[in-house]
This record gives C-alpha cells, sequence and structure tokens, in this order.
C-alpha cells in the first residue's frame, strides 16, 4: 500500500483580488498566501509519507514578475527531495512552455513532463506509471488525452492532464476531451487541473479534479486544498479532500427581511459572520456580505451605503479570533415603498421614475450613454475593463446597473427628506 498527492492550479504569486480596498486590508497576507497554501501541501506530503506528488498544470500564475517566484519553489522542492518525495509536473496553459521567459534548475526530484508529446515516468518502487503532457502554448485546444499510451495491467497508472473535459462554467475550452476517452486507457486514476472547484467526475476509472490549492477571490469560495490517494493492490483504496489554504473566502448573505432597525441589521451581520469564521477552521476569512430582504430601514441604508459598507467592515473585526475581512458588500434590499405606485403618480416624482426606468430598458439610450462616456472608458486602466468586477462604460448591463443605482440612492435621499410619502 502507498500513497500519493495530486494538487493544481497553485498559482504561485498569484494576487488575491478584492482586498486591497480600504485601510486595513490584508495586503501582505493575500500576497503571501498562495505561498503558505504550497508550503502547507509540502509539510503534508511529508507527514503523510507519500510516494510521489502530482501537480496537474498552473503550478505558477504567467511569466515570473522576477526570480524570487522560482527561488521559492526550488525551496519547496529541496524538502521534498530530502525526504525522498519525486514530483511529476505538467504544464497547464498559465505556466504554458511559450508563457515563462525565466527559468531555474529544479532539483532531480522534479519531473516536467514533456510539452512536445505525451511522456511516461515510472515509480519503479511502487509499479507505477505516470503519464502526461503539458501544454506548448497558453491555447491548447487538441485533445492530448488521445495520444496517451494504453496503460499496462501490471502497474498502477495515474494520467496527469490539464482540461476542461466537455467543458465547465467559468473555465475556457483548453484541452478538451471525454470521460470515454480517459476510460478506455486503462488507467486506475486521472489527475486532472484547470478546473478550480473541487470535483469527483469518476469512480471507475477514478477522474478527479482537486480544485485549487487557495482561492483567489470571491467566486472561489469554501475550502481548498488537494487530494490525498491510497492505493493498495493495484487499485484506488481511498481519496480523501485535504484543505492547505489559509485564507477562506465566502459568499455572507444575511436574510434582513422585517428588521425595525439598522441595529438589527448589523446584529444579524454580525451572527451571520461569526458562524462563517467558525466555519473556517482557525484560517482567516475574507467575506462578501449580500443582504437581502425587506427592511424598514431601507431608504436609510439605500441613502448612504458606503458609511454602511464601513459599518460592517469595523463590525467585523470584533466577531471572532480570526481575522475577518469585508471584500464587498452588495445591498439587494427591497424597498417597502412599491415603485410601481410611485411611478404611477401624476407629479414630479412619478415622472422621474419613469423615465428612469424608461432609460434603463431602452437600447438607444444606453448606446448614447456609450458614446458620452468613450472619453471616459480611454482613460481607464486596462485592468479595470475585463475581469473580476470589471468596470467598462461600454458594457450595457453595468450602464443598466448603475441607472438603477443612482435611482435607488437619490429615491432614498427624496424619501428621507419625507416628500416621496
Amino acid at each position: 500500500m502507498f500513497r500519493f498527492l495530486h494538487a493544481a492550479d497553485i498559482h504561485l504569486d498569484s494576487p488575491l483580488v478584492g482586498l486591497d480596498r480600504y485601510e486595513s486590508a490584508p495586503v501582505a497576507a493575500a500576497r503571501g498566501a498562495t505561498r503558505r497554501a504550497f508550503e502547507n501541501l509540502v509539510h503534508l506530503a511529508i507527514d503523510e509519507e507519500v510516494a510521489f506528488v502530482v501537480l496537474a498544470g498552473d503550478l505558477y500564475d504567467g511569466d515570473w514578475k522576477d526570480y524570487r517566484t522560482g527561488l521559492f519553489f526550488v525551496e519547496q522542492m529541496t524538502k521534498l527531495r530530502e525526504a525522498d518525495i519525486p514530483v511529476f509536473i505538467v504544464a497547464g496553459n498559465h505556466d504554458a512552455a511559450s508563457q515563462l521567459t525565466k527559468n531555474l534548475r529544479s532539483p532531480d526530484n522534479v519531473h516536467f513532463l514533456s510539452a512536445r508529446k505525451p511522456e511516461t515516468r515510472l515509480v519503479e518502487a511502487f509499479d507505477v506509471a505516470i503519464h502526461g503532457q503539458g501544454f506548448a502554448s497558453r491555447a491548447v485546444t487538441e485533445d492530448l488525452a488521445a495520444a496517451y499510451p494504453v496503460g499496462d495491467p501490471g502497474l498502477f497508472h495515474v494520467g496527469l492532464l490539464h482540461t476542461s473535459l466537455e467543458g465547465r462554467e467559468g473555465h475556457a475550452t483548453y484541452a478538451p476531451t471525454s470521460t470515454q476517452v480517459l476510460a478506455q486507457k486503462g488507467y486506475q486514476y486521472w489527475a486532472l487541473g484547470h478546473v478550480h472547484k473541487r470535483e469527483i467526475v469518476s469512480k471507475d476509472p477514478w477522474i478527479v479534479f482537486p480544485g485549487n490549492l487557495q482561492g483567489r477571490h470571491a467566486r472561489e469560495v469554501g475550502p481548498k486544498g488537494c487530494t490525498l490517494v491510497t492505493v493498495n493492490n493495484r487499485a484506488v483504496a481511498g481519496v480523501e479532500e485535504r484543505s492547505v489554504d489559509v485564507l477562506r473566502w465566502t459568499v455572507c448573505r444575511v436574510d434582513v427581511d422585517g428588521a425595525a432597525t439598522t441595529g438589527e441589521v448589523l446584529d444579524r451581520i454580525s451572527r451571520a459572520l461569526t458562524a462563517e469564521a467558525n466555519r473556517a477552521d482557525g484560517r482567516a476569512v475574507a467575506a462578501r456580505v449580500e443582504l437581502t430582504g425587506s427592511a424598514a430601514c431601507h431608504e436609510e441604508i439605500s441613502a448612504n451605503p458606503d458609511h454602511w459598507m464601513q459599518e460592517i467592515r469595523a463590525l467585523a473585526v470584533g466577531v471572532s479570533t480570526v481575522d475577518v475581512w469585508i471584500e464587498k458588500v452588495h445591498f439587494a434590499l427591497d424597498r417597502p415603498i412599491d415603485l410601481a405606485v410611485l411611478a404611477a403618480r401624476d407629479d414630479a416624482l412619478g415622472s422621474f421614475l419613469r423615465e428612469v426606468a424608461a432609460a434603463a430598458n431602452s437600447p438607444d439610450e444606453i448606446a448614447m450613454l456609450c458614446e458620452a462616456l468613450a472619453d471616459v472608458r480611454v482613460a481607464l486602466p486596462a485592468e479595470l475593463l475585463s475581469g473580476d468586477d470589471a468596470v467598462d462604460p461600454h458594457a450595457p448591463e453595468l450602464l443598466t446597473r448603475l441607472i438603477v443605482e443612482a435611482r435607488d440612492l437619490l429615491l432614498a435621499r427624496i424619501v428621507r427628506e419625507g416628500t416621496a410619502r
């Protein structure tokens, strides 16, 4: 019997997105999270005395900014070398051969499998064959697995592959293949990478996405880590999820329906954040808070959302013994006032609401706004125009949302003055 570790999508030195927006944000902790998660992986491999480690792509997050990323990797691999643990790696789309301009020689226990064709490496002490092919370029659109060799029945076979399989939401279609193609190879375990959410695709044969090692933003929530595989008599005897992340992302949804005061709203948020912190097993927590429901204090909150965002961030400081940071607050509250009734009024307020509704639903109005904001778009940094939480003034959905948010802000202030009753 022996064990091995399967991990993928480490993205060493990748920045964690969304925690640099306010004064006390944990910028330093966020920057080091992927390294500390990788250190935890190495410690786990040594503690479990695994036979080997397989890494299924995206070890790096693209070309190194400097050699410190490579030096850190070499240091960690040296620890595994001292424990007599070999490591087998394929490149993914983020660390494809064409993407990396810097390089450092790895210790001799580290084996990067070929990016030109499928390569097989043997771990003779355990009768294991490891097959894999890395990405030669960032966008690999052919089925790499189709060319992998058929397994010898006398060995335990691991297929190492960075792939989207038949496609997974939120992930580009790279090295597409099917479970049927994988099953035909006669391997006992397929160690996949690329998809950042853990998934056991099949148990006959075992086909596993371990997910990424460390969540990097609010769409990568929950425990993150690797898979510990136990093998007995050339068959998979056990597959365990092991969390190695150091900062846990979560979306904290709080129903404030019926809350009479802002104090009651904050109490509900505090209880929800405390529960999330307790579920993190001592890790720091980065939370996106989403408020839903109808509260009597809706207009007070809507009139000054930035103030209440800071109130919630201040609240998070004391909810737990672990660090809890608020990445964003999404106010999706329902107002007690019926907008349709207000819009039907024959006065300035009714006219205003009708015009806003017409603008938000008119492609011509949105197109005019796009044109008016053309100069603004040119002045914006490129990183703001794409990716998570993009702010592109030529995106119709963004403009529609901004129109509605402006309506809600103005209406909240009007109601507070008592002129909308």
